[in-house]
């Protein structure tokens, strides 16, 4: 029982049962369907020939260009690509995750910086 004071005036009133708070809690992480920009220029990474390597394609890795898992919980809908390179040597993977060339970065991320660009420069004009 509560009991509420106003203005010299006393009621009370009983408590009513709420349900409890995680039935109206919405779900702390949002399951993404499209890949998040990682980051606007490509990774350059050294790789070793026969082994396989597992490409994020969902952006949420800690471990860019390659999967942590973080689409399991994140983007599970949005698998990584596995590769192994024939040989030795340095390569340029997509960090923007735009590439028409999975894993490889095909030069699409200079369309995501001047898609930023543009933003930016109307964001000025706005205010």
């Amino acid at each position: 029982m509560i009991i509420a004071v106003r203005k010299g005036f006393t009621e009370s009133f009983k408590q009513q049962r709420l349900l409890p708070v995680s039935t109206f809690m919405i779900p702390s992480r949002l399951q993404s369907t499209v890949p998040v920009v990682a980051a606007r220029i490509p990774c350059r990474v050294k790789v070793s020939a026969g082994k396989r390597y597992s490409w994020c394609a969902c952006g949420h890795s800690k471990k860019q260009p390659f999967c942590d898992g973080a689409h399991k919980t994140k983007a599970p809908g949005i698998p990584p690509v596995r590769f192994t390179p024939e040989k030795d040597g340095h390569l340029f993977l997509c960090a923007c995750k735009q590439t028409g060339n999975q894993p490889y970065c095909d030069g699409t991320h200079l369309k995501v910086i001047l898609q930023d660009v543009v933003k930016s420069v109307k964001n000025v004009f706005k205010s």
